[in-house]
């Protein structure tokens, strides 16, 4: 079974471009262009990754990342902030919020792909050690 990433992000073409990278990788991609849809669609479908901007319509990617964490149902899913916002207290706002990494743009698109492939590994990891303390 492929492994599910969510790309929340305003710029289409970002979201094109990582989309087909990513299926060429053999990932399923889910797609979502604001803050309150990606929320949603992190809910209903639960993915193994989610690829998060910060500066979002309706609700920026710290509010989305914040409340996916600290929820008990999705705070195993791995989340990656991919965002323009470089600034050490980005940065410091984005693991405060519970990021797993936190990337900013323009990035490299081999970087991106070898911590996606880490992550989601490591997702399937600590589900089935959850199972198994269950």
């Amino acid at each position: 079974m492929s492994k599910r990433i969510l790309i929340v992000d305003d710029e289409e073409d970002l979201v094109f471009i990582l989309k087909a990278r990513l299926e060429m990788e053999g990932y399923e991609i889910l797609t979502a262009y604001d803050g309150q849809e990606g929320l949603t669609k992190a809910q209903e479908e639960k993915p193994n990754l989610i690829l998060l901007d910060v500066m979002m319509p309706k609700m920026n990617g710290y509010q989305v990342c914040r409340l996916l964490k600290f929820d008990e149902e999705y705070r195993h899913i791995p989340i990656i902030m991919l965002t323009a916002r470089g600034q050490d207290q980005d940065v410091a706002t984005g693991k405060e919020v519970g990021a797993d990494e936190y990337i900013t743009k323009p990035f490299e698109n081999d970087f991106l792909i070898a911590k996606i492939n880490e992550l989601t590994n490591g997702v399937d990891e600590k589900r089935s050690s959850d199972r198994e303390n269950a």
